[in-house]
């Protein structure tokens, strides 16, 4: 595998743990506000990431590269509100998606069409993403600080699978 690609390659599943990581604490800030609901989201979420980044992990593998784990940053872990905390999850979604189509470029300027076919699980994936964060940020803003409404969306969120 090209060393460029291989390197890409590696700091994305770096920054899937880093992901991880961030919803992780977002999961504990819910948590330290009774907010069981949106904590079960985030702990969700940063399930999803673990499991991107062993996707990494394994592509990495099958193709003979060699797997480089860096430090993981300490994530943010207060917000001033919940609206902060659900922005920083949207934005984080939308660099991951840039990120994604950054590797895209790199493995199609290697005409590297096994990584291109790789990605493409990853960018459908970042479509749903950035919807799921999209929508529930806008539930948010629409809420604002109705706490009737809060406890309700908490109790949905509680149900996602």
């Amino acid at each position: 595998m090209n060393e460029e690609i291989l390197k890409a390659l590696n700091k994305q599943l770096n920054q899937e743990l880093q992901n991880a990581y961030l919803y992780l604490s977002m999961a504990a800030f819910f948590d330290e506000r009774s907010l069981t609901g949106f904590s079960h989201y985030f702990k969700v979420q940063a399930k999803e990431e673990l499991g991107h980044a062993m996707k990494f992990y394994e592509y990495i593998v099958d193709r003979g590269g060699a797997v480089e784990l860096y430090d993981v940053p300490a994530p943010s872990k207060k917000w001033s509100s919940i609206m902060d905390a659900i922005r920083e999850f949207y934005d984080a979604e939308v660099s991951n998606t840039k990120r994604i189509w950054e590797l895209v470029n790199i493995a199609r300027k290697h005409e590297d069409k096994a990584t291109e076919a790789f990605l493409q699980w990853f960018i459908n994936e970042q479509v749903e993403e950035e919807k799921n964060a999209s929508e529930l940020l806008a539930k948010v803003k629409l809420i604002g600080d109705n706490v009737a409404a809060i406890l309700t969306l908490d109790r949905a969120l509680a149900e996602r699978k």
